[in-house]
């Protein structure tokens, strides 16, 4: 975002958080997902004992809501890589935390800070992906839940803070399928609020930046598309040399009457 709208959009959650909470909307609560639904919170996303992603079989995104203020989300992406079109990147994101409905019609989300994950992956780059802490504050500039006209089920359109649509979701769970809406992954000792205090080195106590995790071996991301030889141009084209060669050959051959 260009400083002008990542201040506007700062203040807009400052302001929005600052307000009390209107009544909760009971029909934002459940789970969610995108048109594919093989992207769903809870452990079959993210497993906080081991810390990795668990890899879906499709590309998505979903949400989850509480009645009593928690959310979790989960997002699997692919990323065009337009100078190489065989080697796209993916990313996946995960965060839970709270949200309140300023009663403007937006959705504030406040993630626990220090249990956001984010893994990024390209085969084509390296054979590692890079795994580290996530944090992400969300402003939804307004949200429905309406009856999809087609499928005929719940459906939860999002709007980001600048009005922009957010892919539907389709109502999967209810009650929702969530892991547990409390700090998971503490680094020392952490507040229900995300924020954490850690020994440093030195001796005393005191805030301290989070150190990027190590980096996952592929195997805990695993891409499934064709190796890039089976894209190789130059392999396709003297295929179809070689093909054009053989239709000549069988063309000027006799034929018996």
């Amino acid at each position: 975002m260009i400083p002008s709208i990542q201040s506007a959009f700062l203040l807009s959650v400052a302001l929005a958080t600052s307000l009390s909470s209107a009544q909760g909307d009971a029909s934002l609560v459940g789970t969610w997902s995108t048109k594919s639904k093989k992207v769903v919170t809870g452990p079959g996303f993210y497993d906080p004992v081991n810390d990795r992603f668990i890899e879906p079989e499709l590309a998505g995104i979903s949400y989850s809501f509480t009645s009593d203020g928690y959310y979790e989300e989960a997002y699997y992406r692919a990323i065009a890589n337009p100078t190489t079109p065989h080697c796209p990147s993916a990313i996946m994101q995960w965060q839970h935390g709270t949200y309140t409905l300023p009663g403007n019609g937006s959705l504030v989300l406040t993630p626990f800070g220090v249990d956001g994950r984010q893994l990024t992956s390209s085969p084509c780059s390296g054979d590692t992906g890079i795994y580290v802490r996530y944090e992400q504050a969300e402003l939804m500039k307004s949200y429905q839940v309406i009856t999809d006209p087609f499928h005929n089920v719940p459906r939860l359109n999002l709007f980001k803070f600048d009005g922009s649509p957010i892919q539907p979701m389709y109502l999967v769970a209810t009650p929702p399928q969530m892991l547990p809406t409390q700090t998971l992954n503490p680094t020392s000792v952490a507040s229900a609020t995300g924020k954490s205090r850690v020994k440093r080195t030195d001796g005393g106590d005191g805030d301290h930046a989070q150190e990027p995790l190590q980096p996952l071996n592929q195997n805990a991301f695993t891409s499934r598309l064709p190796s890039k030889d089976s894209f190789n141009p130059d392999h396709w084209w003297w295929a179809g040399v070689g093909l054009t060669a053989l239709g000549t050959v069988m063309y000027m051959m006799p034929t018996s009457v």
